[in-house]
Order: structure tokens, then sequence, then C-alpha cells
């Protein structure tokens, strides 16, 4: 009968499991690679569809005919969306996707030499689209249900809110954000390699994920779905909906396929690939993986 182990594997143990994942990833054929990554987009989709039910405000008139909003008090409403936005990436893990930002852990395996720099941009590239795919028919899907009426519109106004804000950012501020951003997702993906039941894998990313969802932090991945939404519903949101909310399309001026481009997903993504591939990937390389020097080497690889 095979030994049952009920311990997590070591964090050297887990620079071995993290390099081969790499070697496996890259590997893929492109039909397999793209259909996992658009299904990945759709479950990162999903979360950021249950995280704007949850953080939506209270929409409705007061006694003196007046529309009033009010919202749960701000770190609150941040930790239960991050909490909520969890299903994302428990998705992923569980259930099976290739997620661009968890594949910056591959520079483990190339900087081990065991995928080629081009392997590595082929995943990349392939997965990031697989990805904006599988988000944006997400959205587009979403706008058909009618969601953003619900909650008397406060669905679609905490959708153009998030658009909004996000859309707003500074080039160098969407980098910084998106650095720390995807060093905690790649965490996640890193804790979940140390374990060994599913029970263990889904404890493991709640924490990381609502802390970067809770710190305001950008992930490129989840914003090909919010903002794309945000974007559809300014577009083509009916005037009742706009009634509802006591706005106008005016109201969310930084909302433009343009700001969504350049300067939210391009540095976004330009600080995702720093922080999971620089801070995770290659940090845990250098500790457990790099090739040993001396006997002091903190290396402890076996096979």
């Amino acid at each position: 009968m095979p030994e049952i182990k009920l311990d997590g594997f070591l964090p050297s143990e887990i620079a071995i499991r993290a390099e081969d994942a790499g070697v496996k990833k890259a590997s893929f054929g492109i039909y397999t690679m793209f259909s996992l990554a658009v299904l990945a987009g759709a479950f990162i989709a999903l979360g950021g569809v249950f995280a704007t039910v949850v953080t939506a405000p209270t929409i409705a008139m007061n006694s003196a005919n007046v529309l009033e909003i009010s919202k749960l008090p701000f770190g609150i409403g941040r930790v239960l969306g991050g909490l909520v936005f969890s299903l994302g990436l428990v998705l992923v893990i569980v259930a099976g996707a290739e997620l661009f930002t968890g594949n910056s852990l591959i520079v483990m395996a190339w900087a081990s030499k065991k995928v080629s720099s081009l392997s590595l941009l082929r995943n990349w590239i392939i997965v990031y689209i697989g990805n904006f795919v599988g988000s944006l028919l997400t959205a587009g899907i979403m706008m058909l249900t009618g969601q953003y009426g619900f909650g008397n519109g406060a669905v679609g106004l905490n959708v153009l809110a998030i658009g909004e804000a996000k859309t707003s950012l500074g080039f160098v501020q969407a980098i910084a954000l998106g650095i720390f951003c995807n060093a905690l997702v790649c965490l996640a993906v890193w804790l979940c390699l140390s374990a060994r039941s599913t029970t263990d894998k889904i404890l493991a990313i709640i924490f990381p994920i609502t802390a970067f969802v809770a710190c305001g932090f950008e992930h490129c991945i989840a914003n090909m779905y919010f903002i794309p939404k945000a974007l559809f519903l300014k577009s083509i949101a009916p005037n009742s909906f706009w009634m509802k909310i006591g706005k106008t399309s005016a109201d969310f001026p930084n909302l433009t396929w343009s700001n969504f481009f350049l300067d939210n997903l391009l540095p976004v993504t330009i600080g995702n690939i720093i922080g999971g591939g620089l801070l995770v990937g290659a940090a845990y390389w250098f500790i457990y993986l790099r090739p040993k020097r001396s006997p002091g080497s903190p290396m402890l690889r076996t096979k």
C-alpha cells in the first residue's frame, strides 16, 4: 500500500516541481495551449463577475425622492471583493487552465536551460491571446444577461466605476501595481505546488489573491474582463440604465479603448512579468536551482 503523506512539499521541492511544470507547459501543442488559455480567461472573468456583484453599492430613493448611493466601508468591501475573486484562480488551478500571469514562473525552467527562449515566448504569446479571448467573450456574454441592471443598476454602476478607476492610472503607477499583483499571484501558485490535496490548494490561493485585490493591485488578465465590460456598458447601455444610476456616459471620461490598451493593459502586463517572473520565479531559481558551486550551497536538488 502506498505511503500517504499529509505534510506539504518543502520549498526546495516546490522549486523542482515548478521547474518541471514549466517544461510541461512550454511543451503543450498550440491547440491545447490556446484552449486552456481561453478557459483561464473565462475563469478569471467569472471571479471578476462575482467580485463586481458582491462589492456593488446600494442604489435607492430616499424620502425626499433623491437618489442615494451607499457603499460598504472601504476596507471591508475590498476584502470581500478579494475573497470572492479568488474563485478565478481556484478554477484555473483545480479545474486546469493556462494563465499568463501564473506562467511567469516558466522562467525557472528557462533559467535552467530546460525551456528555450522561443518556447517561453511562444507560451506567453499564445496564452496571453487565449486569455484575452476568454475574458472578452465572457464580458460580451455577460452584457447579454442584462446583469448590469441588477440591484437597480448597482452592478452596472460598479462595473463603470471599476473601469474608470483602472483607466485613470498613471503609466508608472500601473507598472508598480502590476508588479505587486503578480508577485502575490505567483506566490499563490507557488504555495499550490506545496499542496497534496484540493483543499490545500484552495486554502493556499485565498489569502494571496484576497490580498492583491484588497490592496488595489493590477492584474492584466482580470483587466481584460473588467475594462472591456465597462466599455461595452458605456457604449450600449440603454437610457433607462443611466436614469437608474443618475449618471451619463460623460461621467466616465477616461474609459476609452486607447486608455485601456496604452495606459492600463500595457504597463500592467509589464509589471506582472516583473513581479511574477523576476521577484518570484527568478528569485526562487537563484535560491534553489542555480548550479551548485560549493558544498555550502543551499541547493538541495535530488530526484
